[in-house]
């Protein structure tokens, strides 16, 4: 089990925060986030670039690529129509085999690891001052669970109940590897981001700045 969780696990052992909703510290090797964090270098340089999408007339302070579908508040598309029209990068298969290993590995389940098919992935880039308010993810048409990796600088993320933004909720920190599942009774919670700490990122860790949040979900949108 230590070896699975990594260095951090006695420290941070795994947890079910609510429902459906589990915590897996340090489930992220170091070397397979610099891996990723390669990978989201060719994914913000386009063809769809890094940026951050306007809400109620409101820019989102989190820079934001999409792989596989385009997400924007009035729903996915192919093709990012409020950026520049291009259609967005392939979402990877490497990406949806470790959503399927996450699945089972915060369920225990083969079957439900074994069913889970992510067809999309929201990349946010978080700076030092960057914070997502309380929302639900629920433009999908599909009930499978979030899978949510963050590698960088360390957040204080706030976990909370499907009814309302207020309390109940639990604060949370996530740190640089560490894997959220949220699905079953917790799908549609609320969460944000409260706030980003700068200078936090593990010893080693090749992004210089900021924090990476990737989050893979079920459209259920089809081809």
């Amino acid at each position: 089990m230590t070896e699975l969780f990594g260095d951090g696990f006695l420290d941070r052992p795994p947890r079910e925060v609510a429902p459906g909703a589990v915590h897996i510290p340090g489930w992220l090797s170091l070397s397979e986030q610099n891996w990723i964090i390669g990978q989201f270098r060719l994914w913000a340089a386009g063809p769809v670039p890094m940026h951050r999408t306007s809400v109620h007339g409101h820019e989102m302070s989190v820079a934001t690529v999409g792989l596989g579908w385009h997400w924007q508040p009035s729903g996915y598309s192919r093709n990012a129509t409020d950026v520049n029209g291009n259609r967005v990068l392939d979402f990877p298969d490497w990406m949806a085999r470790l959503g399927r290993r996450a699945v089972l590995e915060a369920t225990g389940d083969e079957r439900a690891g074994a069913a889970y098919q992510p067809d999309t992935a929201l990349v946010n880039f978080y700076d030092d001052t960057a914070k997502m308010g309380m929302h639900q993810d629920k433009d999908e048409r599909s009930l499978a669970p979030v899978v949510s990796l963050s590698i960088g600088n360390r957040s204080l993320f706030r976990f909370g109940n499907t009814l309302t933004r207020n309390r109940p909720y639990d604060d949370l920190t996530l740190e640089s590897g560490d894997l959220f599942v949220f699905g079953g009774a917790s799908r549609r919670a609320f969460h944000g981001i409260m706030r980003v700490y700068p200078g936090t990122a593990p010893e080693g860790c090749e992004l210089s700045r900021g924090r990476i949040n990737i989050t893979m979900r079920e459209t259920g949108l089809g081809r």
